[in-house]
């Protein structure tokens, strides 16, 4: 049984083909996936900047095939979905212990666009919980992701890598405060009402804009969000009116098609007379249509206008960076002696099983043909099997030791090529179990 993910994320897939791969709800392809007889357990992480799947398989080539198609077929809407050779230039496929680390460092946001982002881990634990919730994520995957949590919260601990915050909300936040010299005499209009909305809202108020207004399709949330920072709250029906009144609109809100359409901003832009409009858009999918963008008067940037920004964040934090490489590397050796000690459990097994047949064969021969009694055999049988037992507890509790290490594995396969565990055996073969042992003494 092995681990296995396939995915695609910032660094290997522009926004354009990311966006058409975003998960709303995991559960029914989590459902489907689990009936393949070659994934046991699975967790699907649909985020802004990546959408990865990872596996407990027994059969990798088989499982990578499928999820490989599971892009292709299943999570890609029709309509949608991107040529073979985009997509497969889009895709990355980790095996065993580098799947384990990619996920460490994605629950630490040390492999963010915005490095030590604090929305990730978030994210991480709510993919997780919907595949405990659809009973996808079983205890393989189950001891892995809460490792990952292990991880991050010692990388929040043990070093400063989230010591001043950033988010993509803020970086774009950020990127408003850049255009414009001051936001003081500014209008700000931000679309949904969820974390990524409050975060850049946050930062703008603190950046001196001096108004703002929250647009949600839901007027109750847009009002919670709003009267915390003094905004006002409107519904999305009023967007035509709120587009003309606004210098900057940041958009972040789910949905399958976008919220702000060439049309209904080219009739701001009339009515702005001239004034220009600077759009950034964090939605994934996208909220603003790509025609925006070639509208006069009309500045659009989204996630990937971002990675200048969020670049200079990563060399600010390298030496922080480095300190947290070194934590999810302690972390991804100790999952990996855990994983280990299970594969120990069946050799012991198989180690004592072996020794108890020789003894029990041996004892079998030693009174064949002689007039021992039930007593002296129960005796024979309590000297021999303690012998055996102190023989094999020095081996086995080294064996289990050892293999908390990072060379656990080796250990043990290096045990069961020196006990000849996994050579085929019948009661005549030479071997541990023949004659010839006893002319070593």
């Amino acid at each position: 049984m092995k681990l296995l993910l396939v995915g695609m994320s910032h660094r290997t897939a522009s926004l354009e083909v990311r966006e058409r791969f975003a998960v709303e709800d995991p559960t029914p392809l989590l459902a489907k996936w689990l009936q393949e007889p070659c994934i046991e357990e699975a967790v699907l992480l649909s985020t802004c900047n990546r959408v990865e799947v990872l596996v407990w398989t027994a059969e990798p080539e088989a499982a990578r095939l499928r999820l490989r198609s599971a892009f292709e077929h299943d999570i890609a809407p029709d309509g949608m979905r991107s040529g073979t050779a985009e997509l497969d230039s889009a895709l990355y496929t980790l095996h065993g212990m580098a799947a384990a680390r990619h996920v460490f460092r994605v629950a630490c946001a040390v492999d963010s666009m915005v490095v030590g982002e604090p929305q990730i881990l978030g994210q991480v634990k709510d993919a997780y919980r919907a595949a405990v919730d659809a009973e996808a994520c079983g205890p393989m995957l189950g001891r892995l992701y809460q490792r990952a949590f292990a991880t991050a919260k010692r990388v929040r601990n043990e070093t400063r890598i989230a010591e001043r915050p950033v988010s993509v909300a803020r970086v774009a936040a950020e990127l408003a405060q850049q255009i414009f010299e001051s936001l003081e005499d500014k209008q700000a209009l931000l679309v949904g009402a969820g974390e990524m909305i409050e975060l850049a809202l946050e930062t703008l108020r603190r950046g001196g804009l001096a108004t703002a207004r929250v647009a949600n399709r839901t007027p109750a949330r847009a009002a919670a969000l709003a009267a915390r920072f003094e905004a006002s709250a409107h519904g999305l029906d009023e967007l035509d009116d709120l587009l003309e009144k606004s210098d900057v609109v940041l958009t972040c809100i789910g949905g399958d098609r976008p919220i702000l359409t060439s049309e209904n901003v080219a009739a701001a832009l009339r009515r702005r007379r001239g004034r220009a409009l600077f759009v950034i858009d964090i939605g994934v999918p996208r909220n603003v249509a790509a025609a925006v963008a070639g509208l006069d008067g009309a500045y659009v940037y989204d996630l990937d206008d971002l990675k200048v920004i969020a670049e200079s964040n990563v060399a600010e934090r390298r030496a922080e960076l480095d300190l947290a490489e070194s934590i999810v590397e302690e972390e991804q050796q100790r999952f990996e002696g855990w994983l280990g000690a299970l594969a120990a459990v069946p050799t012991i097994r198989e180690l004592r099983g072996r020794a108890e047949s020789i003894r029990q064969r041996e004892i079998d021969r030693a009174l064949s043909g002689t007039s021992a009694g039930t007593t002296e055999r129960d005796r024979i049988e309590s000297i021999t099997r303690a012998i055996v037992n102190k023989i094999l507890h020095e081996p086995t509790s080294r064996l289990r030791a050892e293999l908390e290490g990072a060379e656990g594995l080796a250990h043990l396969e290096s045990a069961r090529a020196l006990f000849g565990l996994d050579e085929e055996r019948s009661d005549g073969a030479r071997g541990a179990d023949s004659d010839s042992e006893e002319d070593d003494g």
